[in-house]
């Protein structure tokens, strides 16, 4: 005697097929946590690396002002200087580590009683590479 409905078999194979799915769920929102965790601690040492750079660089320049002349070492860091005709002025040009890869760079235009800041920026020191692995159709000739 055939009685309609699902069978123990089939509800198991459901049950089965279900626990997979949160299994791979679960595994997916954990890598994903990881990798979001790892961007996060990356970003905070950016952030904290720029503060500490934009700190040196306030110290710097006091000590620039400070001084008669623009002198060439200020704590550790090496300084440019000239005169600039454009602007009408000496011009000093430094740059504090944030990581590896980045720097905080300075120009300060410097006269007798002023300073004006030209630029105060993060640049990427990582030297630039063109990649050409991608082989890409140039269109008709």
């Amino acid at each position: 005697m055939n009685k309609g409905g699902i069978g123990v078999g089939s509800a198991s194979i459901v049950l089965v097929f279900a626990v997979l799915c949160l299994t791979v769920f679960a595994l997916i929102t954990l890598v994903v946590a990881g990798n979001d965790k790892a961007l996060v601690e990356a970003e905070a040492q950016l952030v904290k690396g720029y503060y500490e750079a934009d700190a040196l660089a306030e110290l710097i320049l006091a000590d620039i002002l400070e001084s008669d002349a623009i002198p060439s070492v200020v704590r550790g860091i090496n300084v440019l200087s000239g005169w600039d005709e454009e602007i009408g002025a000496m011009v000093a040009y430094f740059s504090c580590p944030i990581t590896d890869k980045k720097a905080l760079y300075v120009r300060l235009a410097i006269r007798e009683d002023s300073y004006d800041i030209l630029s105060w920026r993060m640049w990427d020191t990582d030297e630039w590479t063109f990649d050409d692995r991608l082989n890409v159709w140039p269109g008709v000739e």
